[in-house]
């Protein structure tokens, strides 16, 4: 069925933040399940297992967060590196730069003298702008926020970490490590649907990969949680 001209939901724009928001979310649950599930496996104590996932949600929250930011922030310089390289360009010479814009409309499909007169509106109207988007593809829905990567990442972070802390914790000792795998699968499957649905991608695929490696990982911290505890 045709959409009416204007009804289209383009889901594009939503990708910086939705990025940080599902890494960090995921990224939350994950280690921190891990991390509580390895140490429940080592037959620690309850308060032992409540401080390794306290601390391990606050460290992961504010390493999230300068990650996001430090590797965003490195986007963004390269971006603004690159603006500065067109604009000294197009300064030096423009009508090189319009040839060369023009080209990459002949390239997509566009009729010679129409891509010209194309190139020629564009930069008129913004010429570093029409470099930067059709020459380099920075755009700026995709352009580099290192703050709101930041942020974003370190609140999902720190919302997907309390699932698998409040599990160990209020499970009984016996069955605290499957309790907290089990919540930390159906957390991640719901994340996987979720994002997938945000992101207009197939749910089954996301929700088959992020449980298929978020038991592994699960998997490994408990047996090296058992190796641990036995030898020491």
């Amino acid at each position: 069925m045709a959409h009416p001209i204007g009804a289209e939901h383009h889901r594009s724009a939503r990708s910086p933040w939705l990025r940080a928001a599902v890494l960090g979310a995921n990224d939350g649950i994950v280690s921190t399940a891990s991390l509580v599930i390895g140490v429940a496996a080592a037959d620690s104590s309850r308060p032992a297992v409540l401080t390794a996932g306290i601390a391990g949600l606050v460290a992961g929250a504010v390493s999230m967060a300068a990650g996001e930011y430090i590797s965003v922030s490195s986007q963004r310089d390269a971006e603004r590196a690159d603006e500065l390289i067109e604009t000294v360009a197009i300064e030096a010479n423009r009508t090189a730069e319009l040839r060369e814009l023009g080209r990459i409309y002949e390239q997509r499909g566009v009729e010679p003298g129409l891509a010209r007169l194309v190139a020629e509106q564009l930069m008129a109207h913004d010429a570093v702008g029409a470099h930067m988007r059709d020459e380099l593809g920075v755009t700026e829905l995709a352009s580099a926020r290192p703050f709101q990567a930041a942020w974003t990442s370190a609140i999902a972070f720190t919302t997907g970490a309390i699932l698998p802390v409040l599990a160990v914790t209020l499970a009984p000792r016996s069955v605290r490590v499957g309790v907290t795998a089990l919540f930390a699968l159906v957390a991640l499957a719901i994340l996987g649907v979720t994002g997938a649905r945000l992101g207009g991608a197939p749910a089954r695929r996301a929700l088959v990969r992020v449980v298929t490696w978020s038991s592994l990982a699960m998997a490994l911290t408990y047996v090296i949680g058992l190796v641990v505890g036995v030898t020491v």
